[in-house]
């Protein structure tokens, strides 16, 4: 009999410890969940900044972030007694540098107080500064901060803004809780009958949208780790995929990601090869597979859901007027086709501008008319310098991504067809991941400043 107590005791005690051994595995789980998705929060406020009712009106996400990193990297500087400094980052800083300068003296000379790129300087480091916190943070929560590792999180947060753009879109209980609490030029979006996720809107996501796509089809070409794991193919596929068609509803400029992501698949992925590995093999099935079931739920959606049929009709007007008329054209090409091709009518404007760029006044959205306008072929060439010098300067450095940075330099100046534009904030990124960033001496492209 007291054996049996014994026993039944023991049987207890073990289910006690293995209960509670669960109730940790879990707790542990839940708490890296919730690390997973406040790191996700902050990544989103760094690629899609917003002004929150509880900051100043001057303030964004973007500057609380950038604050908080010049602060962390003040303290760490301090704790490894020097400052660690890229080179080739110090190249970006002098002809930054030299392009707000010549910014200034193209307003100086004008006689106006536009300075929006006179502080291109300032603006730069802002970037820098956001970078270096959201990617000290994923360096905290997983020991390193790899292309793959910031990737994913990209990947992750413009998934979800493309949700939330369509939940905003469809429940206006939402939206009036999102609006109550975010500062975005709502109103503005609303009154064009446009789509926007928090932060993310018109061509401004289209931009970030493409640069992300990009990002994935060289991830999943490239990163051997991500090809042997099915359940990474598909996620990222998954995220591809839909960020192409929401996207697209969001800003048509995400058809440009799309298009640079696609044929990046194509020359990279090994499905086109006489001799196909089965990596490769394995991606182009789940690829087929993913796109199917992406574009079988959105001509569903596309047939009963008159929101979803608007959407989708804008996203791809293009493509819909080539197939009901013969003519590809949609209603923003024709306008910038028609209107906005707008240049300099005098020598000197073309020299050095006219010191205006904000305020709408030349009725033009087109980078390169607004750029030459403001700061002439001068401060345009020295600004295109800036981010092809980026795209070879990272192209030099990272190996299987080089030819990603080649289209990325490609894409920069695609983009100003449409948008004037600044893509600095991936590179900024770029500036702080390990495998970008030496972890050796001088010799591998750091600047070492010790006391």
């Amino acid at each position: 009999m007291e054996k049996t107590g014994l026993a039944i005791e023991a049987a207890l005690l073990f289910d006690y410890q293995s209960g509670l051994r669960t109730f940790l595995y879990i707790e542990k789980r839940m708490i890296r969940i919730i690390l997973y998705i406040l790191l996700g929060i902050l990544t989103s406020f760094y690629l899609f900044p917003v002004g929150l009712t509880i900051l100043p009106d001057a303030f964004n996400t973007k500057m609380v972030l950038a604050l908080v990193g010049g602060l962390l990297f003040g303290y760490n500087s301090l704790q490894e007694r020097g400052i660690s400094v890229q080179m080739g980052l110090l190249g970006a800083v002098g002809i930054a540098l030299f392009f707000s300068i010549v910014c200034y003296i193209a307003t100086d000379l004008n006689n106006t107080a536009d300075y929006a790129y006179v502080t291109y300087l300032g603006s730069m480091f802002t970037w820098l500064g956001g970078a270096y916190m959201v990617c000290m943070a994923i360096k905290g929560l997983h020991g390193r901060c790899n292309f793959r590792v910031l990737t994913n999180y990209l990947a992750a947060v413009c998934f979800v803004q493309c949700g939330l753009a369509l939940l905003i879109d469809n429940h206006e209980g939402f939206q009036l809780l999102v609006d109550s609490y975010v500062q975005q030029g709502q109103a503005f979006y609303e009154d064009k009958d446009r789509l926007y996720g928090i932060g993310a809107a018109l061509d401004t996501a289209g931009v970030r949208f493409s640069i992300v796509l990009l990002m994935i089809s060289a991830l999943l070409c490239h990163d051997e780790q991500v090809r042997k794991s099915t359940s990474a193919i598909v996620a990222l596929l998954l995220v591809f995929f839909t960020v192409a068609l929401v996207g697209n509803m969001i800003s048509r400029t995400t058809i440009i990601g799309l298009a640079g992501g696609m044929l990046y698949a194509i020359l990279f992925s090994g499905l086109f090869r006489f001799e196909i590995r089965f990596s490769a093999l394995k991606l182009g099935i789940w690829a087929t597979i993913t796109l199917v079931l992406v574009v079988a739920i959105g001509t569903f959606l596309y047939r009963t859901n008159d929101d979803f049929y608007g959407h989708i009709r804008f996203a791809f007007e293009g493509f819909f007027n080539l197939v009901e008329t013969g003519e590809w054209r949609t209603g923003s090409t024709d306008k910038l086709n028609n209107e906005m091709w707008i240049w300099p009518e005098d020598t000197k404007t073309w020299i050095i501008g006219s010191g205006i760029f904000g305020s709408f006044v030349y009725a033009t959205d087109i980078g390169y008319c607004r750029f030459i306008l403001y700061c002439g072929l001068v401060g345009f060439s020295i600004f295109s310098l800036f981010f092809v010098y980026n795209g070879l300067f990272f192209m030099n450095r990272s190996g299987k991504y080089a030819t990603m940075f080649v289209v990325l330099i490609v894409m920069s100046f695609i983009f100003w067809v449409k948008i004037a534009t600044d893509i600095f904030l991936i590179y900024a990124l770029f500036y702080c991941v390990d495998e970008f960033v030496s972890s050796g001496n001088n010799d591998d492209g750091l600047l070492m400043i010790n006391d």
